[in-house]
């Protein structure tokens, strides 16, 4: 069983940018891919980024690439989100997950194991 807990989250202007962290425990999770998910009010959780096991692949969605990051450290069990020129639509609860494949997908029903979620918000 892995435990995924997010931290990082708060209030910030667009424009600004926040780093989260997700660290897991419970068993090393450095051959697992891993990914972060989030979701609004009254809407679906969608994908925004995974990574593979070595970090060798990382895949975005269209609306934060080139403004988030994802990275890991596996001796440290913690992957990370850089995010920055945060924009409004941005806000969300962010959610890291952990997927019992070394392969990153952008489908949530593909991972296992959900953190309980830091909440993001935006102002304009």
């Amino acid at each position: 069983q892995v435990q995924l807990v997010e931290s990082g989250g708060g209030l910030v202007q667009a424009g600004d940018s926040l780093k989260l962290s997700c660290a897991a425990s419970g068993r090393t999770v450095s051959s697992y891919a891993m990914g972060w998910f989030r979701q609004a009010p009254g809407k679906e959780r969608e994908f925004v980024t995974a990574i593979s096991w070595s970090g060798g692949t990382t895949l975005y969605a269209d609306s934060v690439k080139g403004r988030f990051t994802i990275s890991r450290d596996n001796a440290k069990n913690t992957v990370f989100l850089q995010m920055n020129s945060l924009k409004p639509e941005d806000t969300a609860v962010y959610y890291c997950a952990c997927r019992r494949n070394a392969v990153p997908v952008r489908t949530p029903p593909s991972y296992d194991y959900w953190g309980q979620g830091t909440q993001v918000t935006v102002s304009s």
